[in-house]
């Protein structure tokens, strides 16, 4: 049988072959990062030089600007002022309200027909009673287009329309059936010839 201790000793009797460093190489560095602040825009030159308050310059800005509200002023008094009476604002007035009714517009035709309109002595104020406020609110936001209307008819461009509010208006306006279907039938007269188609009561 072979001995096999001496090749154990030897090989425990070698020494460990040492490790070579590798060569140093350099390492590429990128450049440094310069961060540039933002740019602030200044803001864009129309070409018109800056005009100081205290300037020769600001004088005559002043003047055109004034000039220019004289121009618009006189634009509008050269619309017209044509004068007219209550009965042809009532007329033009009922005339719109029907329209607003047949139109499906029936809450803003009724604060119309609540009460009769009264032209102002001066001539050109309409003034209106309503119920109550709400109403009143309701009628204000709403009357630009009867405005405008009335406006144009009535060839008078001072025309404007005042609200108030009277309480006594929702009483004088509780009305019995007779009155209310007059109103109706006012509206509408096919109403009086279907109430005696079928023999209806009022």
């Amino acid at each position: 049988m072979p001995v096999v201790a001496p090749v154990v000793a030897e090989a425990v009797a070698e020494k460990p072959v040492g490790i070579t460093p590798l060569p140093p190489t350099q390492l590429d560095v990128a450049e440094p990062v310069v961060v540039k602040p933002p740019v602030v825009q200044k803001p864009l030159d129309d070409g018109s030089p800056r005009v100081n308050a205290f300037s020769l310059s600001s004088i005559v800005k002043k003047r055109e600007l004034q000039e220019n509200q004289k121009n618009i002023q006189r634009r509008a008094e050269e619309l017209p002022k044509q004068s007219f009476s209550e009965t042809d604002m009532k007329l033009l007035w009922n005339k719109f309200a029907q329209r607003l009714n047949d139109s499906g517009k029936k809450i803003m035709a009724t604060y119309m027909q609540i009460n009769d309109p009264v032209l102002a002595p001066d001539g050109f104020t309409i003034r209106l009673e309503l119920p109550n406020e709400g109403s009143k609110a309701q009628f204000d936001g709403d009357k630009l287009e009867l405005l405008g209307y009335l406006r144009g008819k009535l060839h008078n461009h001072d025309v404007v329309i005042e609200t108030h509010v009277n309480e006594e208006v929702s009483s004088r306006h509780a009305f019995t059936p007779e009155e209310k279907y007059e109103k109706l039938k006012a509206i509408n007269p096919a109403l009086d010839a279907l109430r005696k188609m079928f023999d209806l009561d009022v």
